[in-house]
């Protein structure tokens, strides 16, 4: 029985990878300067790295798109040592401006996986949240959404010493919410996540988004029926998860 849902963040309850996306497009092209890369390019090559630790997401879009002469004239306005601390600074002041009103968060929220969060509590579920975004802005997002008291465990970057998809934060939860793994059921959107959860021995869904819908089809232990496309058909992968938890245990 399904004791204990574990949900993402950044693609999963909020839409804010896109907007992550987008300011390392913008980045990227404002430190080009010479139109040579556009942010429909960028925002391809993100497909590649979502859900990846923001160092490194900054270190392989710096390489792919060979930022690190334009990156590092930056490095002493921002008092950083290497190229792609510069070039995520950059996206920094882009994504604080982009996120800077409240209301954005708001109207990119995924309804069908903050459904979910709101049922799996109201049937007596556990629920954490696990994801690789800092505390102060998770803190910041679950302020604006109203749900600083949705979760009984939350873990962020700042909690673990590996990123996904590394086990490590997945790990961590379960300890913490003193559910067995076999009675615990993830919700992730991103090939990093699902490798992580998959990783960590858990199941998990992975329901996914434009930026993942194609990297989510490349994990061959990920099999199709747990890939979630379509928005209508979540609840139904989440019952069949129940079902067959319950049959484990019985």
């Amino acid at each position: 029985m399904i004791r204990a849902v574990i949900f993402d963040l950044d693609g999963t309850l909020v839409q804010t990878e896109k907007l992550k996306a987008l300011s390392y497009a913008k980045a990227t092209v404002a430190l080009c300067q010479d139109q040579s890369v556009t942010e429909a390019q960028v925002l391809e090559a993100f497909k590649d790295v979502v859900g990846l630790s923001r160092q490194e997401v900054a270190t392989q879009l710096v390489e792919r798109f060979r930022l690190v002469p334009k990156a590092s004239e930056r490095m002493s306005e921002f008092g950083v040592s290497t190229a792609w601390e510069a070039f995520l600074a950059v996206r920094l002041r882009i994504y604080d401006e982009l996120v800077a009103d409240p209301e954005v968060i708001r109207q990119n929220q995924w309804a069908h996986n903050m459904q979910l969060l709101q049922t799996s509590r109201a049937h007596g579920c556990k629920t954490a949240l696990a994801t690789m975004s800092h505390r102060e802005t998770v803190t910041r997002i679950l302020d604006i959404l109203d749900l600083h008291t949705a979760f009984d465990f939350i873990a962020t970057r700042d909690d673990v010493q590996n990123g996904k998809p590394d086990p490590e934060i997945y790990d961590l939860v379960i300890e913490n919410l003193g559910v067995p793994k076999t009675e615990s059921l993830i919700i992730e959107d991103s090939p990093s996540g699902v490798r992580a959860a998959l990783a960590a021995g858990i199941r998990v869904i992975a329901v996914s988004t434009p930026f993942t819908k194609d990297g989510l089809r490349n994990i061959d232990e990920l099999d199709a029926e747990w890939i979630v496309d379509d928005p209508s058909e979540l609840n139904t992968a989440v019952e069949r998860a129940f079902v067959l938890s319950a049959g484990e245990v019985h």
